[in-house]
Order: structure tokens, then sequence, then C-alpha cells
């Protein structure tokens, strides 16, 4: 881990790029945000799972979650905080929602995550995260675990504007770099991988329950 006081700095200066860029356009990209040895490590546990832990993906939630290979090929594998890798992440994730709760007002609740994993020739065609009044998932979250990621690997994150489908990114999924964008707002998809494609992705929500946990997950 860094430094005390270059790691506030450097957190610090994340919470600046990010509330600017979700008022200005809603979505922000950020690279080298998290230390070097935190990434290897949890490339190395995502790496280390058995392929039994990894599900294959689906789409819609509770009754109409279902399974559909022309949609998504993905693989994931949901994360809980009490890992000592994941738990530092989590902690990170945690100061991050406090931030953005002070500066934006958003309310987010809580985090919810899981690494993807995209065999060569995997994809999820254009979709969006939540649905307008219909979801509590409100900031979307992509850290990518790919070292050494060339351009012709494909796997590439496009962001679409929300009303004309212009593409407004083509973003490679390289080691370190997070993508955060409005859940809500940007249809995106994942194009084909063609080499093994790691990430850690994730879902700030509100809490659409009466009581104080959180509604259930999707």
């Amino acid at each position: 881990m860094a430094a005390p006081a270059l790691w506030e700095t450097a957190f610090s200066q994340v919470v600046e790029k990010t509330t600017k860029q979700l008022e200005k356009q809603g979505y922000v990209i950020l690279q080298d945000i998290l230390p070097e040895n935190l990434l290897n490590d949890l490339l190395q546990h995502l790496q280390s799972l058995d392929d039994e832990k990894f599900n294959r993906a689906g789409v819609g939630r509770e009754k109409d979650y279902h399974l559909n290979r022309f949609i998504r090929r993905d693989e994931i594998h949901w994360l809980e905080g009490s890992h000592p890798v994941t738990r530092d992440y989590f902690r990170w994730i945690e100061k991050l929602r406090n931030a953005l709760n002070r500066q934006l007002f958003l309310g987010l609740f809580e985090y919810e995550c899981h690494y993807a994993f995209y065999p060569p020739g995997a994809f999820y065609k254009k979709h969006l995260d939540a649905f307008k009044g219909a979801n509590s998932r409100i900031l979307s979250t992509v850290l990518y675990l790919n070292p050494g990621w060339l351009a012709g690997d494909g796997g590439e994150l496009v962001i679409y504007h929300p009303v004309n489908d212009e593409v407004l990114e083509v973003i490679t999924p390289d080691f370190g770099k997070m993508v955060i964008f409005l859940s809500e707002e940007f249809p995106h998809e994942v194009l084909p991988a063609k080499t093994r494609r790691y990430s850690l992705t994730g879902w700030f929500r509100k809490n659409n329950s009466l009581s104080q946990s959180i509604d259930p997950l999707l």
C-alpha cells in the first residue's frame, strides 16, 4: 500500500475528478488510482478461484432472471469483504461511497460487486445496468485487471449516448483502469474478447426498503 500521505492525496484527486466528471458528463475514466500491489493481489485472487466458483452470468432480476448466451457469455463470482485482498478493496470503495455522498448527495447505501471473466469469444451486448425508476443501482464501476492488454485483444467497453446511440467512448480494459458511470443513463456493451479478460464489476446502490437493511440483490 502507498504511504499514507501520498495515498490521501491521490484519493482526494480521485474524488475531485470523479465528482466533476459525473456532474459534467455522467461518467469518468480513471487510471492508476489503486496501488499496484493491491491490483496484483486482486488478479491473483481471481485467478486462484476454481472454475466451479464462477457461474455463467444471466440477465434480468429475481423471477425474470435467465441465462441468454445471445446477450452475454461472461462468467462471474460474487464477492464479499471477508477475504484479506477484497477487504482492502471494499475499504477503499466504502471511503469513495462516503465521499461521493458528501459531494453529490447521491444517497448511495451499499456496494455489491463480482469478478467477471470473459473467455475468448465472450461478449455482453448493449444494455443498461438499471432501468429508470425500477432499480436501486445508481453508479456502476468497472475495475480492469488485465496486464499487458494489446490493441488487438478486443474486449473494449463501448459507452453510448443515452438518447441518440452515438458512441461516446471505446475503452480498452487496461490493467488498473476504472470506469464509473450512472447506471440508469448509459447503454453500454463489451465487445468480444480475443483473450482472457478480467474485471471487478460493481454497483453503488440506494436502499429501496423501509427498514435499515438493503433490498434484495439482483
